[in-house]
């Protein structure tokens, strides 16, 4: 498989979004839970909750990003 080619730029694309995504979730998660106070061990469970929907939803839309550009050079 070449070095550039089309699957490894979609799977960076993937790992990059789910890494940001990751990390803005757990901030907003934790601001959330914070400012509504939350109850005890449910702050975990909603911290965790928008860090994964929010990673997922990153890497999905940096993935299909790096598909559409795939073919593209400039």
């Amino acid at each position: 498989m070449a070095k550039d080619s089309c699957l490894a730029r979609i799977t960076a694309g993937v790992a990059v979004g789910g890494a940001v995504g990751g990390a803005v979730g757990a901030v907003y998660g934790t601001y959330e839970a914070v400012r509504y106070k939350v109850p005890g061990l449910l702050k975990i469970r909603h911290i965790g909750q928008t860090t994964l929907g929010s990673a997922a939803i990153f890497g999905l839309f940096l993935g299909a990003g790096s598909l559409i550009h795939c073919g593209k050079s400039y």
